[in-house]
């Protein structure tokens, strides 16, 4: 079940972006749960205080009682892998918002075309990352990690270390046969001792990878073209 939050403190937007998602749903076959807010602070104290859950959520920016801004920073340590839409009417919140790791920027005076495509894309993204995990065994516990939980992988001795949302996880086995297992086309090596999760990429500067958890890895010059054209081939293909 995807779970969605629609935040704006306008009545008729929330009417207008439910309808949009509902419609998006339906052309996927996807279920999901709708919860809408007309205040910033009631989804902050949700998210914070009582712990909800959501996979997206549609933001408008400019909210009397705090900002759609405020909200993500505020949020972003709980719920690091949400997907956030931001919608507005101020070209000159884009930059900002890059700079949050935002899913779309959505200008309002285009909300129905460009909603429609951003909130399709994100789906088809959440849809995507729920559909595959790694089963972690050891001698006394066996664990299923979902993909999208991880944001890279490095060799550590005779051990490969999974950095995941929710911490390291430890696993007996060398990066390569990790990687083997794991088998999936958003996993690739940036040198021999590091694996990264494609999806979780905001920036590739000079020879340095930028992921959403504030991490900076160093890309080996033998692999940089590689992975370049890896981000390039995965985003075309399922954004």
């Amino acid at each position: 079940m995807i779970r969605i939050a629609v935040c704006d403190d306008d009545t008729d937007s929330i009417l207008k972006n439910d309808i949009i998602l509902k419609n998006c749903l339906s052309h996927l076959k996807a279920v999901a749960e709708i919860q809408t807010y007309s205040s910033g602070q009631m989804l902050l104290c949700d998210i914070l205080d009582d712990h909800s859950f959501f996979d997206l959520i549609l933001l408008d920016i400019e909210m009397p009682d705090i900002s759609g801004m405020e909200i993500v920073q505020a949020i972003k340590p709980q719920l690091p892998n949400v997907k956030v839409i931001f919608i507005t009417s101020h070209v000159k919140y884009a930059i900002d918002s890059f700079e949050l790791s935002i899913f779309r920027y959505v200008p309002k005076n285009d909300l129905e075309k460009r909603l429609t495509y951003a909130v399709t894309d994100a789906l088809k993204l959440i849809m995507l990352e729920d559909d595959k995990n790694y089963t972690v065994l050891t001698a006394n516990r066996m664990e299923k990690v979902r993909f999208c939980d991880i944001f890279y992988i490095l060799r550590e001795g005779k051990n490969a270390a999974l950095h995941t949302s929710q911490g390291i996880i430890m696993v007996r086995k060398s990066l390569l046969t990790v990687y083997e297992e794991l088998g999936a086309e958003e996993f690739i090596f940036i040198e021999r001792g590091c694996i990264i999760n494609l999806i979780h990429i905001t920036q590739i500067k000079n020879s340095n990878l930028y992921l959403k958890d504030g991490t900076v890895l160093p890309i080996s010059r033998s692999h940089l073209q590689n992975v370049k054209m890896a981000v390039n081939s995965y985003w075309g293909k399922h954004i």
